[in-house]
């Protein structure tokens, strides 16, 4: 999957990497994508993480305007921020 999504090698460069036919890469491709969706169907993972997004965000403009001497509360805001980065 990295091979194919991240680093853009075609199939033929996959399979000839890990000696396997083109064929087998395809299917583990397409087997991998359906487990993702449906892991992603039962987790509902990237819907909380955009709710995360979006409450860090509602909560770090709220901070900013009332509690913007607060560092303590600024720096918690930040890493709830970068905890979804992940």
């Amino acid at each position: 999957m990295n091979l194919y999504y991240v680093e853009d090698f075609s199939l033929a460069e996959i399979a000839e990497q890990l000696q396997v036919s083109r064929q087998a890469v395809l299917d583990n491709i397409h087997r991998t994508v359906a487990s993702l969706k449906r892991f992603e169907n039962e987790l509902s993972l990237v819907k909380k993480t955009q709710e995360i997004d979006n409450v860090a965000s509602e909560l770090s403009q709220i901070v900013l305007k009332h509690y913007s001497n607060d560092k303590e509360l600024l720096r918690l805001v930040q890493r709830i921020s970068k905890i979804n980065e992940m």
